[in-house]
């Protein structure tokens, strides 16, 4: 006998996120290629999911430039160039250090656009001040200072990411509006 290990309405969730996640990484890849703007992200609770999202569209090497997986703080600090004090004094998960890897992810990159992710995804490692499901979020366009946010997510550690990414995306699409 066949016993299914998830429930027909979470595989029904499943799919509806999936269809969110791809459409919206289809209007990021349309606003980016009609104003002729790359795109660079540096992921570190995500894992790569967001570059993940944006290269299941067809097309997406014409708008995305590369994708960081900045995991530990010597990734950070290694491939974007984050401060090791800063890291030391505010955390992985701060603005601060969110902001410094949007920005190294330009400087590394031949994109103009980048978004840059850190948490606390969970189940363990949250704390008073950056409970699970605390993200930072930073949104950066060349030349300018990047948009940050930090927001807490409810769930578990597969809905803290997927919630992530679909603000990482939201606010992508969201920057290039209002560019």
């Amino acid at each position: 006998m066949f016993t299914p290990l998830v429930s027909g309405a979470a595989v029904a969730e499943t799919v509806i996120m999936t269809e969110e996640l791809e459409t919206l990484a289809q209007t990021l890849g349309q606003q980016l290629q009609a104003a002729d703007l790359m795109l660079a992200t540096a992921e570190s609770c995500t894992g790569g999911w967001i570059a993940k999202v944006v290269t299941d569209i067809p097309g997406s090497s014409g708008w995305l430039d590369r994708g960081f997986v900045t995991y530990s703080n010597e990734a950070k600090q290694e491939m974007l160039g984050v401060a090791g004090a800063i890291l030391e004094s505010q955390g992985a998960v701060s603005e601060a250090v969110v902001r410094d890897m949007a920005l190294g992810a330009l400087a590394c990159s031949r994109a103009q656009v980048a978004v840059a992710v850190s948490g606390v995804a969970g189940p363990g490692g949250g704390s008073a001040e950056k409970p699970v499901g605390t993200v930072c979020f930073a949104w950066a366009l060349s030349g300018r200072e990047p948009v940050l946010r930090t927001v807490c997510f409810d769930g578990d550690r597969e809905a803290v990411r997927q919630q992530t990414v679909r603000w990482a995306l939201s606010g992508l699409i969201e920057l290039l509006e209002h560019d």
